[in-house]
């Protein structure tokens, strides 16, 4: 299965700051969205991405006055992305491996969607209910 079966459940819409927008900005469309992170864009291009440990770890570091810089100064600027054609389960590896929750999907340069291990999660739990189900289908003989 590839990037492409989840967004076309997900949708490709994205949420995205601009690097000048300060932290306290970027906290409220995290809240309004009721997401965990957002690309980080200019022009349509991407420049980075920052998430809610992102921010946690700022406020820890340099305290309340993080709240008022911008939001490219809290930001990961090396962004890995995928593309839509990507394996679901190499998606899962890169994400698992490099300790990240959120990766952009960029094709020819545009950003078409993200996806977050809760997306590959419940993808992957999906697949494997409708394996057990045909297994069970297989076994009894009684098809739906």
């Amino acid at each position: 299965m590839r990037i492409s079966d989840i967004l076309r459940v997900k949708g490709e819409r994205v949420v995205t700051v601009s690097p000048e927008a300060d932290v306290t900005e970027l906290l409220a469309v995290l809240a309004e969205h009721r997401i965990g992170a957002v690309v980080v864009a200019r022009d349509g291009r991407v420049e980075g991405i920052v998430s809610e440990r992102d921010v946690v770890r700022a406020l820890a570091d340099r305290g309340a006055a993080v709240l008022t810089e911008p939001v490219a100064a809290i930001a990961t600027a090396q962004v890995r992305s995928v593309t839509r054609d990507a394996a679901v389960h190499d998606v899962e590896r890169l994400m698992t491996e490099r300790r990240f929750r959120h990766v952009p999907v960029i094709e020819d340069g545009a950003l078409r969607g993200v996806v977050s291990i809760g997306d590959v999660v419940k993808f992957r739990i999906d697949e494997l209910e409708t394996e057990r189900h045909s297994l069970e289908e297989y076994i009894t003989g009684e098809r739906a």
